[in-house]
């Protein structure tokens, strides 16, 4: 999804599941939260789901890397204290008031 409006990228970054996505666009992101908070529940349905949607085997594995990826990419500089650049920072009370937490949400 590519879009010069703002506020629905805001919509995304804080909370998809309020954007108006297609329901590829919001079944790809249901996958990316789920293999992101809760790994160890990922099953082949989640596959058999994208592929009914009319994803390819070859995208899935392009969104599990991607996903995948960008987890490991973190971690590691979680681990390593990395500081993020001063762009991407806001200050933590105004990024839990902003985003939505996702831990507890039961993604089918």
């Amino acid at each position: 999804m590519e879009s010069q409006d703002e506020d629905a990228a805001r919509q995304i970054q804080y909370d998809y599941r309020q954007a108006d996505l297609t329901p590829e666009d919001q079944a790809l992101c249901d996958y990316a939260i789920k293999l992101t908070v809760n790994p160890q529940q990922m099953s082949n349905q989640d596959v058999v789901r994208l592929q009914q949607l009319g994803f390819t085997d070859e995208q899935i594995a392009v969104a599990a890397q991607v996903v995948g990826y960008f987890n490991y990419i973190n971690r590691i500089a979680d681990g390593l204290g990395v500081d993020l650049e001063d762009r991407m920072t806001m200050s933590v009370e105004d990024w839990l008031e902003q985003k939505t937490d996702f831990r507890d949400t039961v993604i089918p």
